[in-house]
């Protein structure tokens, strides 16, 4: 059985030691103390290690099953989920006005990683709801707010995202599902959706679908595309669920991971709906579930790679394999550990290094959406920026660390008993859904470099820049960090550059190198990520710490992402530079 043990201490080191939560004057931060955060971190780990843990490989065996149009979910989930519910973890940053418990997203988000890494496929239920939550309450009317909103924040009523449908994944503009609009203000929502995470299931009353379809006059492709709520339960006027809606399961996909999760074909076969926001306006409101949903991924994407990384690094040291090449290191034992040669430890540093890098990328971003909801123009702009960074970036490394830490385990790691395969499946989704990687690079070069005039992208290059300059004088860190970092940063801004001039007279030239980019600003933002992190640990050690192995760990672990793995954004230049030649040099019949 797979182990898995809740990493808040490195997490209080980011709220605290690097982003100073309780300090930085935003509405509700001066709460996060050290103590406080503590508290919730513990409770959650708690949570985490002992309940959602030891159901994950339940889910992934069990599955759920689709009986009499009732999808009935893995044995364990149901009690699970109450436990959830009862401890108020689904209304931790959720509105107070209608049942939350009004915390900073920066405090959700780190307890939803701890979620995540224990048991991917169930923490998806309350995730989608979640999301479900936040288009409602930006985009509903006070009376959809007070029908809906208290039983979602408590998940007694769940929530999902309807886009895609069999012919029509990322264009939505191709979707066919219909609206009609009806006497007494409702619509008649017909079509079929695909892929609908947590789209039926037995732990709620109620479950609430956002739905995207086509009401009569909104005019060909995405423009002509209105939101909808459509409950499964039509719902009464004292707030009960009622008369079953005219929506229905079809089928339950049969997936390579998240076995857990009730991935569902929804057929509507003329489901009452009410429209949510402005009609033909759907893809905005759509777009705020959509954003949380990326941030929510890029999470998923490394969160999953922690647990296979923790159980990697224990098996490395328990699994007796051959003798180290400079000498008997456990002369007791007919071998020595996995963890004294040189390739496992490069592994597990690849691992360690992206993984703590990652977190605090993950925690900067959902500061940046704290810092957005006070109000602060310059920071919805940044995470606006970076959010197919996050998505597109954590998830393919994360993915890449699931793959390493299995490898670790050499054959075994292949046998489903040790539980490393799960994680590799169920990582792989992450790269794939909520826009897939490629069209994540594809928005990040095609939309956001030239959002407000560039404004965003110079913003980021300007906080890197004062950064550097602000501690240039640090000479611990100048060589380790902040030279690789300016050098790194130096590529993103030539890949831009290049894009720009190149990009004006060919658009293919700048699409063939956008994966690229995407990856070559991830490390760029990680590699700031840890630079950030190495000041606040030197300044930790300069102080007299009394838990110096902690920050002198977390400086080894930096030096060793800043020298191995950041230079990779020169090899990510180089492939950008040589334009759209190469990728496009083959006819379709030549492939």
């Amino acid at each position: 059985m797979p182990i898995y043990n809740a990493p808040t201490r490195d997490m209080q080191f980011i709220l605290h030691d690097v982003l100073d939560v309780s300090g930085s004057g935003l509405p509700g931060h001066d709460e996060l103390d050290r103590d406080f955060t503590e508290a919730v971190l513990d409770a959650a780990g708690k949570l985490a290690t002992d309940v959602l843990a030891p159901l994950n490989r339940v889910g992934d065996e069990q599955g759920c099953v689709l009986e009499n149009g009732v999808v009935r979910t893995p044995e364990g989930f149901g009690d699970a989920f109450e436990a959830m519910k009862e401890g108020g973890w689904t209304a931790l940053d959720c509105d107070p006005e209608y049942g939350g418990q009004g915390m900073p997203y920066v405090l959700g988000l780190a307890t939803g990683e701890l979620f995540v890494s224990a048991n991917m496929a169930f923490n998806m239920y309350q995730g989608l709801t979640h999301g479900a939550y936040s288009a409602i309450h930006a985009h509903g009317s006070d009376a959809q707010k007070a029908m809906y909103l208290p039983k979602m924040v408590s998940c007694e009523w769940t929530g999902t995202m309807n886009l895609t449908e069999p012919h029509a994944g990322t264009d939505l503009g191709m979707l066919r599902t219909k609206a009609e609009p009806q006497d007494d203000g409702s619509y008649l929502i017909t079509g079929q959706k695909i892929f609908i995470s947590a789209g039926d299931h037995d732990m709620s009353e109620n479950v609430i679908h956002l739905v995207l379809a086509k009401a009569p006059g909104g005019g060909e492709g995405t423009k002509g595309i209105s939101l909808f709520i459509v409950p499964k339960f039509l719902v009464n006027e004292d707030g009960s669920p009622g008369e079953r809606n005219a929506v229905s399961v079809g089928n339950l996909e049969e997936k390579m991971g998240i076995h857990g999760n009730s991935t569902c074909v929804m057929n509507y076969d003329g489901a009452k709906g009410w429209l949510l926001g402005d009609l033909h306006k759907g893809m905005r409101a759509m777009f705020t579930m959509m954003n949380e949903a990326r941030i929510g991924v890029g999470l998923q994407g490394y969160a999953v790679a922690v647990a296979a990384y923790q159980n990697a690094v224990a098996y490395a040291n328990d699994r007796l394999q051959g003798r180290a090449v400079t000498g008997v290191e456990n002369p007791k034992g007919p071998a020595d550990p996995l963890i004294v040669h040189p390739d496992i430890r490069r592994s597990l540093m690849d691992q360690k290094s992206f993984l703590e890098g990652a977190r605090m990328l993950a925690f900067w971003g959902a500061h940046q959406i704290d810092r957005a909801n006070a109000g602060d123009e310059d920071a919805e702009a940044l995470i606006s920026l970076l959010t197919p960074v996050i998505k597109g970036f954590l998830t393919d490394k994360g993915f890449d660390t699931t793959v390493l830490a299995q490898q670790v385990y050499g054959g075994h790691g292949y046998i489903e008993e040790q539980g490393m395969s799960q994680f590799v499946r169920d990582a792989r989704i992450t790269m794939i859904y909520e826009g897939a990687n490629g069209v994540q690079a594809l928005d990040l070069v095609g939309r956001k470099l030239a959002a407000d005039g560039g404004k965003p992208i110079m913003g980021f290059f300007e906080t890197v820049k004062g950064f550097i300059k602000e501690h240039e004088g640090n000479a611990a860190l100048k060589a380790g960090f902040l030279d690789p970092l300016k050098a790194a940063s130096k590529d993103l801004q030539a890949a831009g550059m290049f894009f720009m001039q190149a990009g004006m007279k060919n658009p293919n030239a700048a699409l063939a190198g956008s994966y690229d980019f995407m990856h070559l600003f991830g490390h760029v933002a990680l590699g700031y990520m840890w630079a950030r992190m190495a000041v606040a640990a030197q300044k930790a050690l300069d102080d007299g710490t009394g838990d110096a192995r902690f920050y002198q760990t977390k400086l080894a672990t930096g030096r060793y992402y800043m020298a191995r793995q950041l230079p990779m954004t020169a090899t990510h230049l180089a492939r950008i530079e040589s334009g759209a030649d190469p990728v496009m040099a083959l006819d379709a019949g030549q492939f």
